[in-house]
C-alpha cells in the first residue's frame, strides 16, 4: 500500500497542475494582504507594547498578535514561491518549513479567538467574578501551552518532509513526504478540524448567551432603536464574525483537499478542482491576520486609547459606558 501511495506521489507528471491562477492571480492578492497585515498589525504592536498584561482578556489578544505577525512573515515567503520569483530550492523550504508555520499560527489564532469569546461569555456572567480562569496568569500558562501543543503537533510534519527535493517534486509538497509522513498529515488535517469545530460550537453556545443578555439590556433601555445600541450590538459578534467568515470555508475544502493528496485513486481533474478551492479558502483564512484588529478595536478599550487617530472613539466608548455598563462588559475591556 505504502509503495502505491509513494509512487502516486513521485508522478507529478501523472496529474500536471495548471499554476497559472496560483502563479499570478494569488500572489497579488497576498501581497495585499501582507501589505495590509505589516501595516495594521505594526501599529497593533505599538499599542500593545504600552499596555500592560494585566487581564486575560489583553493577554489573549497580545498572543494573537504574535501568531498574526508570525503568519504575516510566512506569507511572504509564499508569495515569493507561488509567483516563481523565488528558486525551487525556496518552494523545498516553504514546503517543509514556512507553510507548516503558517498553519501552526492559524489553528493557535483559531484557538485564542475561541478564548476571547470564552472571555467574554465570562465577562457576562460573571462580571466581577475571580474564578481561575480569570486571571492573568491563568491566560498566560493556557497561552504557552497552545503553542508547544501545536508546535508538537506540526513538528513530524517538518521532520518527515525527508525526501530529496528535486525541480519537479517541489510542484507538490506531499511529494515530499515519507509514507509516514503522508499518514502524519492526515492525522494532523483531522486534528486541526476538530480544533475549528469545537471551538466553533462552543463559540456559537457562548454568543447565544452574550446576544440573549444584550437583548434584554436593550429591552430595558429607553433608547433602544438609537445608533450607539446598533453599533454596540455589531461590536458584541464581531469576534463570531471574523471567526467563521474567515476560517469556515477553509475547513469545508481542506478534507477533500487533503484526502485527494494522499490518495492516489482520486481523479486528476477533481484533483486541480480540489486544489483552486483550497488556494481560494486558504486566501479568505489568510485574511484573518487584516481582520484581528478590527477586534482589537472593537473590543479593546485600551487599545483604542493608545490609538491618536481612535481617540475621537474615546467619548463613544465612555458614553456607552454610563449608558449600559452591563452591556459594556461584553464589548469593552
Amino acid at each position: 500500500m505504502n509503495a502505491t501511495v509513494v509512487k502516486a506521489l513521485n508522478g507529478s507528471e501523472r496529474c500536471p497542475r495548471d499554476t497559472r491562477i496560483a502563479q499570478l492571480v494569488f500572489p497579488a492578492l497576498y501581497t495585499g494582504v501582507f501589505l495590509t497585515s505589516i501595516l495594521l498589525n505594526t501599529v497593533a504592536l505599538w499599542a500593545f507594547l504600552h499596555i500592560p498584561s494585566s487581564s486575560t482578556f489583553i493577554v489573549y489578544l497580545k498572543n494573537t498578535l504574535v501568531a498574526d505577525l508570525i503568519m504575516t512573515l510566512m506569507l511572504s515567503f509564499k508569495i515569493l514561491s507561488d509567483s516563481h520569483l523565488g528558486s525551487w530550492q525556496l518552494r523545498a523550504f516553504v514546503c517543509r518549513f514556512s507553510a507548516v508555520v503558517f498553519y501552526e499560527t492559524m489553528y493557535v489564532g483559531i484557538t485564542l479567538l475561541g478564548l476571547i469569546a470564552f472571555d467574554r461569555f465570562l465577562k457576562i456572567i460573571r462580571p466581577f467574578g475571580k474564578f481561575l480562569v480569570q486571571k492573568p496568569g491563568f491566560a498566560k500558562t493556557v497561552s504557552a501551552l497552545i503553542w508547544l501543543l501545536l508546535f508538537l503537533i506540526s513538528l513530524p510534519n517538518m521532520i518527515l518532509s525527508n525526501k530529496q527535493a528535486t525541480p519537479l517534486s517541489v510542484k507538490k509538497c506531499a511529494s515530499l513526504k515519507s509514507p509516514m509522513g503522508l499518514k502524519w498529515h492526515q492525522v494532523v488535517n483531522y486534528i486541526c478540524q476538530f480544533i475549528f469545530w469545537t471551538v466553533f460550537v462552543l463559540m456559537f453556545l457562548f454568543y447565544v448567551v452574550i446576544a440573549k443578555k444584550v437583548y434584554n439590556s436593550y429591552r430595558k433601555s429607553k433608547s433602544k432603536d438609537s445608533r450607539s445600541n446598533k453599533r454596540l450590538k455589531g461590536k458584541v459578534f464581531v469576534v463570531v464574525a471574523v471567526f467563521f467568515v474567515c476560517f469556515g470555508p477553509f475547513h469545508f475544502a481542506r478534507v477533500p483537499y487533503t484526502h485527494s493528496q494522499t490518495n492516489n485513486k482520486t481523479d486528476c481533474r477533481l484533483q486541480n478542482q480540489l486544489f483552486i478551492a483550497k488556494e481560494t479558502t486558504l486566501f479568505l483564512a489568510a485574511t484573518n491576520i487584516c481582520m484581528d484588529p478590527l477586534i482589537y478595536i472593537f473590543l479593546c478599550k485600551k487599545f483604542i486609547k493608545r490609538l491618536p487617530c481612535m481617540r475621537g472613539r474615546k467619548t463613544t466608548a465612555q458614553s456607552q459606558e454610563n449608558h449600559s455598563s452591563q452591556t459594556d462588559n461584553i464589548t469593552l475591556s
